[in-house]
Order: structure tokens, then C-alpha cells, then sequence
């Protein structure tokens, strides 16, 4: 079956789609309006239906419009990992592995996981990530990555998800603040403090920043760190408080004088997930390091 399309295309439908425009997406295609126009308009005689709404204002996707996008990133998506995956077998490596996890499964959980796993396997490459937990499942969905691991309340339609672990968000202050001791504070208490910040591309910061939004007050950062450990040394030196995992505060307060204080948010508690679009699908070496996850889970108390 011919189809009536190619990966121009493809390529020319998601700009179109990413920039909202027929115009700014044929540009960013590299190639005219009216040739953009007409190649869009022979899809849509060949396919029998509309892929783009055109008004004076622009052009939006239709229905049909948005699943071709959908799968044309999905088809781009794939041939830009044959393409990497090519690349790594021509220098002697078997597989490229892609792995996007939140904040805290990369900082606490997953580096003793992947040493063993890369040890056992010298010739995969692994491509590890961190993003927002939304953000990894759009990014499994469209086979932009080959696992996930999220965090929290996020849906996973049409995935299949293993339970991973569990941690909680904890504010941690120095030893003698006001809120040291307490049985418990919520999140709205802790802005009446300056807060040690995350780096912008931390998924925590982001996390807080949303619930910030939502509460319609700021979080005061007097101080942005890379890295959990930065961040409980400058709540030791009394520069602020921080909201960090559960586990990492409790790994540093055994050597820094810092108190770790429950969060009473219902947000804060939040259970960790393996996302994966098709446990069958993945190759036998990326299906060994999700068994490694799930073993590391249940031996630590998932």
C-alpha cells in the first residue's frame, strides 16, 4: 500500500503543529508557504479528510489533524532512535537505553541500580533523564524513552505501570528554628520563610512551583542549589529552609545539623512508578533492568 504521504510530511505537519501556524511551521520546515499549502492540502485529498482548520487568525489542528500529528512524532521519534541505535552498534555497543526519572528516583534510588546494571551489561548505554512526572509519561506514550519512572497523582493510560517505591516531601530547617519539633507544618507555613531552591531543571522545583500557583503566594528562594546535599548544607548554615525527599534528608541529617519536620500536605506523600508502553515490546537488556528496579524496590520496602 502506498501511502500518501512521506516523512517531509511528517516532519512539516509537527512544525505546523508546534508552531500554530502553516507559515512559521513550513519555515521552520525549510521550505515556502504555498509548497507547505499544497502539500498539506494532497494529504487531505488522499486521505479524505480535513488534518487543519484555516482561518484568518491561523490554523488549528482537527481531530483527524491531531492523531496524524500524534503518530507522526511517534514515527520521527522511532527513526531518530534507529538512527542512534545504529550509531552506538557501529562502535561496538549492543544497546542505547533511554531512562527519564523524577527528581528523586535519580538522586536517591537509581544510582547503586544502574552501576550494577552497567557493570553486567558493558556493551548498553544508558541515557538517563530527569523530567516532570507528566512529562515522562507523554514521553513513554510517544516512544520518546524506553522507561519511566513517576512520581505522585499522574495518569498512565495505555501504559503498563509497576509499583516502584514510596517517599515523602519533608521540610527540613536548622536545629533550633521555630519549627523544629513540630509534629507536623503544612506547605502554605513553610513561605513565610526563605527557601533554599532546586535548579529550574529539578522536577521538585517545578512541582512547588505549581502548587505555589495554585495557592496563588511565591515561594521566597534566597538561595538556588544543584543537588539535595548543597541544599541541606545551606539549611545547616541557616541560609533557609528546603522541601526535599524524605530520604534524602534523612541520609544527611545523620551528619549535618539540620531537623526534618513532616509535611502535612496529602501531596507530599507520593508513590513512585515504572512506566513502561509494553513490558513484550522492549528489548531482553532494557527488560533486565526493570526486573533490577522492581527487585531494588521490593528489597528496600516499596
Amino acid at each position: 500500500m502506498n501511502m500518501p504521504f512521506d516523512l517531509v510530511d511528517l516532519r512539516l505537519m509537527v512544525r505546523i503543529a508546534e508552531a500554530d501556524s502553516l507559515t512559521k511551521g513550513a519555515e521552520a520546515a525549510h521550505m515556502s508557504a504555498p509548497a507547505a499549502s499544497t502539500r498539506i492540502k494532497n494529504i487531505e485529498e488522499s486521505l479524505g479528510v480535513k488534518l487543519l482548520h484555516r482561518s484568518s487568525q491561523g490554523v488549528t489542528l482537527t481531530p483527524p489533524g491531531q492523531a496524524f500529528v500524534h503518530h507522526a512524532r511517534l514515527v520521527l521519534g522511532q527513526l531518530e532512535h534507529l538512527r542512534t541505535d545504529l550509531q552506538e552498534y557501529a562502535r561496538g555497543i549492543r544497546g542505547h537505553l533511554r531512562v527519564h526519572a523524577n527528581t528523586t528516583a535519580l538522586g536517591e534510588f537509581l544510582p547503586p541500580v544502574l552501576r550494577s546494571y552497567l557493570l553486567a551489561h558493558p556493551d548498553v548505554n544508558v541515557d538517563l533523564q530527569e523530567r516532570l512526572s507528566h512529562d515522562i509519561v507523554r514521553a513513554v506514550s510517544e516512544g520518546q524513552t524506553d522507561i519511566g519512572i513517576v512520581a505522585g497523582l499522574v495518569r498512565t493510560e495505555n501504559l503498563q505501570v509497576l509499583p516502584y517505591r514510596r517517599d515523602r516531601l519533608v521540610l527540613v530547617v536548622p536545629r533550633g528554628h521555630a519549627l523544629a519539633g513540630a509534629p507536623a507544618v503544612s506547605f502554605a507555613d513553610t513561605l513565610d520563610f526563605d527557601h533554599i531552591g532546586l535548579a529550574e531543571s529539578s522536577a521538585i522545583r517545578a512541582f512547588l512551583q505549581q502548587i505555589c500557583e495554585g495557592m496563588g503566594r511565591p515561594m521566597q528562594q534566597r538561595i538556588q542549589v544543584s543537588n539535595f546535599e548543597a541544599a541541606c548544607r545551606m539549611v545547616e548554615a541557616a541560609v533557609g529552609v528546603a522541601i526535599l525527599p524524605g530520604s534524602a534528608a534523612h541520609r544527611h541529617a545523620q551528619t549535618m545539623a539540620i531537623s526534618i519536620v513532616p509535611l502535612a500536605d496529602p501531596w507530599a506523600e507520593r508513590a513512585m512508578q515504572i512506566v513502561v508502553r509494553s513490558l513484550d515490546a522492549l528489548p531482553a537488556y532494557a527488560r533486565e533492568l526493570v526486573d533490577l528496579l522492581v527487585e531494588d524496590a521490593r528489597q528496600g520496602g516499596a
